[in-house]
């Protein structure tokens, strides 16, 4: 019934759980599981919400900050160069919106993801060249686009903000902030939208000691916590970093505070109520309709919704990336269904390499992920081009894409990105070789390694226990996300009450459950819809317990992870 192998926390013994003063003995083994062994420590974790990182302390912040307050002095003309995923776009937002405030004299830039491709490309430094811009700061890319950069110097100055891998080389630019250089004191697991707003914090620390009359009256450096948030959890930055966690809930706060009229209207599209989104709702509602405009179109759509001042302007913008998010959605399951009839093998296969010329770029990363998660094998996804084709990649914790891509780059025109995303581009002429060489790197790193997702379990609680004071508890986990999951609990000997399939295509499971004289509870499983033509009667679940509302009622309810015959799991 699944192809998940549970892996069930050991039990705390009652003198470590005692240790935990104040925390119910469920959030005590939840704390654990997650290494807190002392629990000062875990109550800065939950606690903590300060923002007073010091900027400064950043390689290259103080030379990047001396350079844009020169040009925002002399009136010089910046460039903002962005990516066109949600972490680009809300560090392309945030940092326009900054130096604006600030007085610059400052335009966004985003490339056409099929017409230029990602980071940095000659001919747009060209036009912006011709356009008069004297400084171009690039956010959430640019690393790796150490050719482009030096092609560029004689005629611009360039600063690389950017959280991508490093390469071998710096780009030779008058900055270079990124908190995965060896150099670079901080938080390395930043999100591009989090460098940039450091890099704003710095700009307007400097403003407030330096020039107090001119500090802009009408910008709180909290206002820019919203899109420091959405980026960062759009773009799957891990929240168990405390500066990562501290900026989502900061930033949540202000995005449930209404400030921005953009992210306003995206909420209403997306069916979420007024001053109520959380982490999960960026992961699974807003970030998803962010990137839905860099896929299929421009991201400057989505850049002018976060932009707009206006309430019905950004109404109407919400609706144009709603109808977007709708037509990506139904592009991405043809697109699958595809690339699916090209590897029937895949399940013996090291690493899914599979392509399509008629396969949208925007549409790439998605279509890997899903075979990624079903085939539990990284995937390369290929959109073939003429001469050239470019790819999207995903991967799982046992290999390092990125790595397997460095050691390729001589077969490579670029490439860049993370342990688990990467992207290249690829002369057709090396395709056959490329994917041979990844093959062998993948067989290699993986053999003799069980290929199977693992399902962490905090927990074997019955129903019983699932109060609303422990879930009220719970939230303070929150921020969560990835590498912070919401605690995960396993229940044996459910009796199924009743069940049904739900949703469009029927694709997802619904059920009633008991449990030893407890009162019955609703179970949603998504995506499990498949599994209720050999339901069996009685069964173990394992969930997310959480509270839904419905037409003015909250009810407990479990978000199934996976569900097994009663029994079956240990």
């Amino acid at each position: 019934m699944s192809q998940k192998e549970w892996v069930l926390a050991d039990k705390a013994p009652a003198e470590r759980l005692q240790r935990f003063q104040g925390f119910s003995p469920i959030l005590a083994q939840v704390l654990l599981n997650r290494g807190f062994e002392e629990p000062a420590t875990a109550r800065q974790f939950i606690h903590r919400s300060d923002l007073n990182d010091d900027p400064f302390l950043m390689r290259d912040m103080g030379v990047a900050a001396a350079r844009i307050n020169q040009a925002i002095a002399e009136r010089q003309l910046i460039a903002v160069y962005g990516d066109f995923d949600a972490d680009g776009v809300c560090a392309t937002a945030l940092m326009t919106q900054t130096l604006t405030a600030l007085g610059a004299n400052v335009i966004p830039y985003i490339p056409d993801r099929a017409a230029e491709g990602y980071g940095l490309n000659t001919p747009a430094l060209q036009r912006l060249t011709r356009a008069g811009v004297d400084l171009v700061l690039t956010v959430d890319c640019g690393i790796r686009s150490v050719a482009e950069v030096a092609a560029a110097s004689t005629g611009l100055d360039i600063i690389v903000t950017d959280h991508h891998s490093v390469g071998p080389d710096l780009p030779p630019a008058l900055a270079v902030i990124n908190p995965q250089r060896e150099d670079c004191p901080g938080e390395a697991r930043m999100a591009g939208v989090g460098v940039a707003f450091m890099l704003a914090k710095a700009l307007l620390l400097h403003r407030w000691e330096n020039d107090r009359d001119n500090y802009p009256p009408d910008l709180r450096l909290s206002d820019l916590l919203d899109l420091a948030a959405l980026g960062t959890v759009a773009d799957v930055m891990p929240l168990n970093a405390g500066l990562n966690r501290r900026l989502v809930r900061q930033g949540l706060k202000t995005m449930n505070e209404l400030r921005r009229p953009g992210l306003n209207a995206l909420a209403k599209v997306a069916g979420l109520g007024p001053s109520s989104i959380r982490a999960s709702h960026i992961g699974f509602a807003l970030g998803p309709r962010i990137n839905a405009a860099g896929r299929l179109d421009s991201a400057m759509a989505a850049y002018a919704l976060l932009s707009t001042t206006s309430a019905e302007d950004a109404m109407s913008r919400a609706s144009e990336l709603q109808q977007m998010n709708m037509r990506r959605q139904a592009l991405t399951r043809d697109a699958q269904a595809a690339i699916s009839e090209q590897i029937t093998e895949a399940g013996q296969a090291a690493l899914i390499f599979a392509g399509d010329e008629n396969i949208l770029p925007g549409i790439v990363g998605l279509v890997a992920g899903r075979l990624a998660e079903e085939f539990y094998r990284p995937a390369v996804v290929m959109e073939i081009g003429e001469e050239q084709s470019r790819a999207s990649c995903r991967s799982i914790p046992e290999f390092d894409i990125i790595r397997a891509l460095d050691e390729c780059a001589d077969l490579l025109v670029r490439h860049g990105g993370h342990a688990m995303a990467a992207g290249f581009t690829v002369k057709n002429c090396n395709i056959d070789l490329l994917q041979q060489e990844l093959q062998n790197k993948a067989q290699a790193r993986l053999a003799g390694k069980e290929l199977k997702r693992k399902l962490h379990i905090d927990c074997d609680i019955g129903l019983r226990e699932l109060r609303p004071d422990l879930l009220a508890e719970l939230d303070q986990l929150e921020p969560t996300g990835q590498e912070n999951p919401p605690a995960a609990f396993m229940t044996r000997n459910l009796k199924v009450l009743n069940h049904r399939r739900v949703g469009v295509d029927g694709n997802h499971l619904k059920l009633r459950l008991s449990h030893e004289g407890s009162p019955a509870v609703d179970a949603i499983g998504f995506g499990l819809g498949q599994l209720a033509a050999a339901l069996p009667g009685r069964l173990d679940a394992a969930y997310h317990p959480e509270i839904n509302e419905w037409n003015g009622k909250r009810s407990l309810q479990m978000r199934l992870l996976d569900i097994r015959p009663a029994g079956s799991a240990r």
